[in-house]
């Protein structure tokens, strides 16, 4: 009999491309993903699974070309944000629609902030984009979205591994993806050619637009302090703050099964990555699994 699962899907941006490889992993391996809490990247992949369009989702991730991203990306000039994130979201849009979360097929959380009143929101009601759009406005990054009278941005600001709304499922396990996780343990994921050569090419395009834009999308993760430039002290302070913010809400309510995805695996705003990122998320997932059987 498949063993139930409240599933955890936390913030890390880039990173969260591998929550894709362990959906496909649990399912793969018998699991019945029964509820779902996520913030911020956590939120979307959650949402996209929970109304059935993970894999139209990955299917366009994976086929985006340079020039697609470039018609992507529209900068904000308000000041709230770098990036508006409404030509993203009409993508999401035309695959999900207006489901609304209380008409999904499973239980759903989107955790995000009120950047007003500096309190953390669960939303479990009312139309699955808003919610997902609220939960990943990273702060500088994408504009905050107004739900009501509150102004809400990233989940992860206030609760990067969101395992309370799960606390009162009725299921076998809870299993929380931790995608901040200090890992000593270098994994190697076996990349196409074809895949690197656009990996590459996306990187460099997001390099030029943060120059003019002065903005932080994806940098190379450095290690050293010499090589690291604002943009990078800032992935790696909110990488600080999200691995702290974890400890705590681990401690608080310890979920059966935690997947580390190492906070080292890309840089923070590293969406060019998403091939290498899936493939890491299952290989991680399955070793996981396997070691708590």
């Amino acid at each position: 009999m498949a063993k139930s699962v409240s599933l955890v899907l936390g913030s890390g941006g880039a990173r969260g491309y591998a929550h894709i490889g362990v959906i496909e992993e649990l399912l793969e391996s018998g699991y019945e993903i029964k509820s779902i809490s996520g913030s911020s990247m956590g939120a979307l992949i959650g949402g996209l699974y929970a109304c059935g369009k993970l894999e139209a989702f990955k299917k366009w991730a994976l086929e985006l070309k340079l020039f697609d991203v470039a018609k992507l990306l529209d900068f904000s000039l308000s000041g709230t944000g770098i990036i508006q994130g409404d030509k993203v979201f009409r993508v999401i849009e035309e695959m999900i629609g207006n489901v609304l979360i209380e008409d999904l097929p499973i239980p759903y959380t989107a955790v995000a902030t009120d950047i007003i009143k500096q309190k953390e929101v669960w939303i479990q009601k009312g139309k699955l984009l808003d919610a997902v759009r609220a939960s990943v406005a990273i702060p500088t990054a994408l504009t905050p979205k107004k739900i009501g009278e509150r102004y809400l941005i990233d989940g992860g600001v206030l609760n990067p591994l969101p395992i309370a709304p799960t606390i009162s499922d009725d299921t076998d396990l809870t299993i929380a993806v931790k995608l901040n996780a200090n890992v000593s343990r270098a994994y190697k994921v076996s990349i196409p050619k074809k895949e690197r050569e656009k990996e590459n090419g996306m990187q460099t395009l997001f390099f030029e637009l943060s120059q003019k834009a002065e903005t932080l999308f994806a940098r190379e993760y450095k290690n050293s302090y010499d090589d690291m430039s604002v943009f990078d002290i800032m992935g790696r302070t909110i990488d600080a703050m999200q691995n702290s913010l974890e400890a705590y809400k681990i401690a608080g309510y310890s979920p059966d099964i935690i997947i580390d995805i190492p906070h080292n695996a890309c840089g923070f705003y590293e969406f060019n990555r998403t091939y290498e990122l899936i493939k890491l998320g299952r290989m991680i997932a399955k070793e996981s699994l396997a070691e708590n059987r």
